[in-house]
């Protein structure tokens, strides 16, 4: 619910099959013009069809309530954090703190804990992209537009690597879909009943987050007033 980045910085993401037919095309290239010379092929979007972070967190956020998962333990929320002290409060409070308390349930009830080992987990792979995610780099993609000028009509679509068309919004959502479809191996027929769900959760959260707000409007009143 909580990642630390910079929102105006290019995520500069790139489709997996997108590199695997550039290099296709570049062994050809290499095979066909032999060259002394050691050609260079940046594989980027940020040059053409940038996407900063700002606008995955829309995009993302979007297509996860499009294409929401079963059975989710709450409705689907969270930002992004500019600041990384707020991000650090944020990931306790949100990430930390009810991992303790779900496990803590589960071992009351005799069963295995490990929500604390998936928000640590979760904790390591979002400190592996921080770097990336708050800073950003200027590639050029020059021999890349050139070789992609070599080739013929027929080669272009089918060793397709040119990312200037690339829709993101229409990207994002089949990614999500598709990890809900063949990662978490959920069939598509459970769509309508997790939207159902989750539906059921956004009234949960809020009537929950009132509560809190009465709660803490209480507290503050009989310490300060």
């Amino acid at each position: 619910r909580t990642v630390y980045c910079k929102r105006e910085k290019i995520a500069d993401l790139v489709p997996v099959d997108i590199p695997i037919n550039l290099a296709i095309a570049a062994a050809w290239k290499i095979a066909s013009q032999p060259s002394n010379a050691i050609p260079v092929y940046n594989c980027t979007s940020g040059s053409i069809n940038p996407i900063r972070w700002g606008q995955l967190e829309t995009m993302g956020m979007a297509a996860i309530r499009k294409y929401p998962m079963e059975n989710v333990l709450w409705y689907p929320g969270g930002s992004y954090k500019e600041s990384a002290l707020l991000n650090t409060i944020c990931q306790l409070i949100f990430h930390s703190l009810p991992a303790y308390m779900m496990d803590s349930m589960a071992y009351l009830m005799g069963k295995k804990p490990v929500m604390v080992r998936v928000v640590e987990k979760m904790h390591k792979a979002q400190k592996a992209i921080e770097y990336f995610a708050t800073n950003e780099w200027k590639w050029s993609n020059d021999n890349v537009e050139k070789l992609n000028k070599e080739l013929t009509e027929v080669d272009r679509r089918t060793f397709n690597f040119d990312l200037s068309d690339l829709n993101w919004p229409d990207f994002i959502a089949v990614y999500v879909k598709g990890t809900r479809q063949f990662v978490f191996k959920e069939d598509l027929s459970t769509l309508d009943e997790a939207r159902k769900h989750t539906d059921k959760m956004f009234w949960v959260e809020k009537c929950l987050q009132i509560v809190l707000f009465i709660v803490f409007g209480k507290l503050f009143a009989w310490l300060f007033c």
